[in-house]
């Protein structure tokens, strides 16, 4: 009974949003820029490579700036990091959802959730925690939206707080972060690997967009 209800009341969020957007797409102003490329190759003992990504899907998910890097240490399974940033959302190029992508790719879901990364500051960030499998291999993904120091797991908040940036600052500039690694020794130690990782990018990425 409940579930109807929410789906219809967040439709109806979703549809104002959509025209309140239209209604103030206005421009907006050029904001300094922070060059994924600056992050950093050594989280830890972690020490990143980059992973090109072809022009033609760079195209198709219409990224303003983007890092694709595997990350290794002596003791660990890589760790894969994903960041996408959009300048703009106003003109068709918004954010693709990994629930959407990830099959896109030949992986399927196994299980979903949310998962808490702690943060430096003592609070803990909710994120999106994905098992995907390909074949016989597995992978543990966390995702989240990051705008304006907003860490944020639904994708139905990262839209409305758009639009409410839209209206409140006149920009629409946000980021998709992924974070995956094998299930590997075991599902425990594979999202604990992620979750100490994740708390890494985070500290270094809370300025992607500023305030």
């Amino acid at each position: 009974m409940f579930e109807p209800l929410r789906f219809w009341s967040m439709l109806g969020v979703l549809c104002a949003a959509a025209i309140s957007l239209h209604l103030v797409s206005h421009g907006e102003p050029v904001m300094p820029s922070h060059s994924l490329a600056n992050l950093p190759m050594a989280f830890g003992s972690w020490t990143g490579r980059d992973l090109p990504i072809e022009q033609r899907i760079l195209d198709a998910v219409g990224v303003d700036d983007h890092v694709s890097r595997a990350y290794f240490d002596q003791r660990n399974p890589p760790v894969l990091l994903y960041v996408g940033y959009y300048k703009s959302q106003r003109t068709g190029a918004t954010i693709h959802s990994p629930k959407n992508c990830l099959p896109g790719a030949g992986w399927q879901p196994v299980s979903s959730g949310k998962i808490a990364v702690p943060l430096a500051d003592g609070k803990n960030a909710l994120v999106n925690l994905y098992t995907i499998e390909k074949g016989l291999e597995r992978q543990n993904v966390i995702y989240w939206y990051q705008s304006h120091g907003r860490i944020i797991a639904s994708e139905y908040w990262a839209k409305i707080y758009m639009v409410l940036d839209a209206i409140r600052l006149n920009r629409t500039d946000s980021a998709l972060i992924r974070v995956s690694t094998p299930l590997s020794p075991d599902a425990k130690q594979s999202q604990q690997r992620l979750v100490v990782f994740a708390r890494q990018v985070i500290s270094n990425t809370l300025d992607l967009s500023p305030r």
